[in-house]
C-alpha cells in the first residue's frame, strides 16, 4: 500500500499524483487590493451547508478570499468535482445586490472556452450566494514561478494561452480586473485556465449593475494598470493588457517591473525583439498599448517560440547507391579506405640519418686503412 501523501504547507492529504487542492485555491483566492490578510470571518460547515445544497456532496474548506470562502465538493449524480465558492456575506448584504449578482453571473457563466474556469451553476441557497466552478487539478503560475524559473518557451505558450483567454472574454464586453499568478491555473496537460472573473467588470454595466462598484479600485497593486488607481470608473478591457504584461515580464525575468525597470533581454537570455512586445503592453498610458489581447499574441507569434532542444534521433540505415566495382566512386571509397588502414611509419630523423651515415664512412675509412697497411707488410 502506497504511503499516505501530505501537502508540506497546510498537511491537507493528497492523492498519489496530486496537488494540494487547498493551498492551490487558498493562493487563487487571495485577498485583492491592498494585499493584507484576510479579516476573520464565520465560516459554516460542510454539515452546516448540506440542508441547502442537497445536490452536493461538500468536503473541506479550501480557500477564503476577499469576495468569499470556496469549498472542494462533488455534484452528485455528475460524479464531477466542483469548487463551490460563497460570496461573503457583507457584499451579499448591499441594497440591489441579487439583481446584480444573477445579470453578471449570467455573463460569467457564459464565458465557455477552454482557457477560462467554466462556472457550472449559480444562485442563491437559503443566505448564500454561490457559483460552482471547474476544479482544475494543476498548479499556479505563483506556485510555478516559487518552484523554478520558467523557460523563454514555456512563458510565451503560457502568455498566448492568456491572451486567447482574455481575447475571448473582452470580444464579451468582459473584463477581469485581477489578472496575476494566483489567478492562472496550468493543468497537468499543461492547458492554462484563467479564474476568479469575481471583480470582472462587464462592459455598457451602468453604476451599481455589477458585483463591484465601477469607482471602486478594484486589483493586486502591483499587477494593476495606473488607471485603475487614478480613474476606475474609466477602466476597460486594456487594464487587462498591463497587467498580461506584468505577469509576461515577471515569467521571463523573475521580477516585477517596477520603478525604472530593465527591459527582459538585460536580465536574462531571450529574444530582444520581446523587449518591444512588453514593454507596449506594460504602457502607462492605455491607448499607447496593444489594444487587443490577439494583438499580443500576434506579437508573440511573430517573435516565434525558441525552439525546443532537439531530441536525439535513432541511426537510421542509409541506403547505399548501386554502384559497379569499377565506377570513379567506388575506387575512391577503396582508396580512403586503403589510406585509412596503411600502417603508419615514423621517417627516420634527420640527426639519426646523418649518425648513420658517419658511422658507415668511418667504417669503410677503417677498414681502407688496414688493407693498406696488409699489403705494405
Amino acid at each position: 500500500m502506497p504511503e499516505a501523501r501530505h501537502c508540506t504547507d497546510c498537511g491537507t492529504a493528497l492523492q498519489p499524483d496530486g496537488l494540494c487542492p487547498r493551498c492551490l485555491l487558498l493562493a487563487a483566492t487571495a485577498p485583492s487590493g491592498s494585499g493584507g490578510a484576510v479579516p476573520p470571518r464565520e465560516v459554516p460547515t460542510p454539515q452546516e451547508l448540506a440542508e441547502h445544497f442537497p445536490n452536493l456532496e461538500i468536503g473541506e474548506l479550501i480557500g477564503q478570499g476577499g469576495m468569499g470562502i470556496v469549498f472542494r465538493a462533488r455534484q452528485r449524480g455528475l460524479e464531477r468535482p466542483v469548487a463551490l465558492k460563497l460570496l461573503a456575506r457583507e457584499i451579499a448584504a448591499e441594497p440591489g445586490f441579487a439583481e446584480r449578482f444573477a445579470r453578471e453571473a449570467r455573463v460569467l457563466a457564459s464565458l465557455a472556452h477552454p482557457h477560462i474556469v467554466q462556472v457550472h451553476e449559480f444562485g442563491q441557497r437559503g443566505p448564500w450566494y454561490f457559483f460552482a466552478m471547474e476544479l482544475v487539478e494543476g498548479a499556479s503560475l505563483r506556485e510555478m514561478l516559487r518552484a523554478r524559473s520558467l523557460s523563454a518557451r514555456e512563458s510565451l505558450a503560457i502568455v498566448m494561452q492568456m491572451c486567447d483567454a482574455l481575447q475571448y472574454a473582452h470580444d464579451r464586453g468582459v473584463v477581469h480586473r485581477d489578472i496575476k499568478p494566483e489567478n492562472v491555473l496550468v493543468d497537468r496537460s499543461g492547458r492554462v485556465k484563467i479564474l476568479d472573473f469575481g471583480l470582472s467588470k462587464v462592459a455598457g454595466a451602468k453604476p451599481g449593475d455589477t458585483l463591484t462598484r465601477t469607482d471602486q479600485v478594484m486589483g493586486t497593486p502591483h499587477y494593476m494598470a495606473p488607471e485603475q488607481w487614478e480613474r476606475p470608473e474609466t477602466v476597460d478591457h486594456r487594464a487587462d493588457i498591463f497587467a498580461l504584461g506584468v505577469v509576461f515580464y515577471e515569467l521571463l525575468t523573475g521580477e516585477l517591473p517596477l520603478g525604472r525597470f530593465e527591459p527582459p533581454s538585460h536580465k536574462v537570455v531571450v529574444d530582444v525583439r520581446l523587449d518591444d512586445v512588453v514593454l507596449r503592453t506594460l504602457a502607462k498610458e492605455p491607448q499607447r498599448r496593444y489594444q487587443h489581447a490577439s494583438e499580443v499574441k500576434s506579437a508573440v507569434q511573430e517573435v516565434g517560440l525558441p525552439p525546443p532542444l532537439p531530441p536525439t534521433p535513432a541511426p537510421a540505415e542509409v541506403p547505399r547507391p548501386a554502384i559497379s566495382r569499377g565506377s570513379a566512386l567506388i575506387q575512391a571509397l577503396r582508396a580512403r579506405t586503403a589510406t585509412r588502414l596503411a600502417p603508419h611509419v615514423e621517417p627516420f630523423p634527420l640527426a639519426l640519418k646523418i649518425a648513420i651515415s658517419l658511422a658507415i664512412f668511418l667504417a669503410c675509412g677503417f677498414a681502407a686503412l688496414a688493407y693498406l697497411l696488409l699489403l705494405s707488410a
